[in-house]
């Protein structure tokens, strides 16, 4: 049987929580080794532990953002055979969706138990005097500020939606252009929001990067040049259609690198999770990360 090394967060409310708790004391034993985290953050830290512990599989059990601080520590720890396994538990959970892993705790958790595991790409983020890594999406500039202004109980009230009343909130902001700039110095494009995607999903069930893919060794960019409330409407309609990125408004391209700059102070999400400002630099990593999912 193999051996897996759970990362959770003890402290976390609401039902589903609670449920996972008591679920994962359940299979805690000899071959599972349930790990808490003790604070932001901590979930990082304890993957390198899981990983440098010999166990066949680092285990993240919860949301998007707990994914991604799993991830940051497996990157960190260098071991190219280290496998993550995923218990989705978050409010829109699209890493989970993208790889076609169930939501429902018993079916995620057989998969872990007896899943093949498969490679994808991760991608990296340089900004200020950091690196972090991200599985599946981010952004910089209107998308960033409404991920700044969702707060915790709100997307525990209303889900998904809170985005939504945020995202509605950000465009009261007026803000400086977000510019694309790839290596040689050209600038690609410019826009309010700048969109990046691993792999085709964003928010949930929503192909934002229609040609994405996990493991091409590249990063889809959406640019949104202009955005207000009509534009706002017309590019929902767009990506409900997944047909936005042949619009006017809105180019579309797929790099291995490249920066996003801007004149004023401009948020930056990964993976859903506030991480700070521009400038940064992104660059796709291929083939670093391997993950237990159903087969492609």
């Amino acid at each position: 049987m193999a051996k897996l090394f759970v990362i959770f967060n003890p402290a976390a409310r609401g039902e589903k929580s609670q449920r996972l708790r008591q679920f994962l004391e359940s299979k805690a034993g000899p071959n599972v080794t349930l790990a808490p985290t003790t604070r932001a953050g901590d979930a990082t830290r304890l993957a390198t532990i899981g990983v440098t512990g010999k166990f066949d599989a680092v285990v993240a059990a919860g949301g998007d953002g707990t994914i991604n601080e799993v991830v940051n520590g497996i990157a960190a720890t260098g071991a190219s055979g280290a496998t993550l396994g995923v218990l989705p538990l978050g409010t829109a959970n699209v890493f989970a969706r993208e790889l076609r892993i169930p939501t429902n705790l018993p079916r995620a958790w057989s998969l872990i138990e007896n899943g093949a595991a498969r490679t994808v790409d991760i991608a990296v983020a340089e900004f200020g005097q950091q690196k972090r890594c991200f599985v599946q999406v981010a952004g910089v500039g209107l998308d960033a500020r409404a991920v700044r202004m969702a707060s915790w109980e709100l997307k525990k009230r209303v889900g998904p939606l809170s985005y939504v009343w945020a995202g509605l909130r950000a465009l009261q902001h007026r803000a400086s252009p977000v510019e694309l700039v790839v290596d040689n110095g050209t600038v690609l494009a410019s826009g309010a929001a700048v969109l990046i995607g691993n792999g085709r999903l964003y928010g949930g069930p929503f192909r934002l990067f229609p040609e994405a893919r996990l493991d091409d060794g590249l990063l889809d960019v959406c640019v949104f040049e202009k955005v207000n409330h009509f534009n706002a409407l017309r590019h929902t309609l767009g990506v409900l259609c997944a047909s936005h990125h042949r619009w006017w408004g809105v180019e579309y391209f797929q790099l291995a690198s490249f920066s996003c700059r801007s004149a004023s102070p401009t948020a930056l999400q990964l993976d859903g999770e506030d991480a700070g400002d521009v400038p940064v630099l992104f660059r796709a990593s291929p083939s670093a990360l391997r993950v237990i999912a159903p087969a492609s």
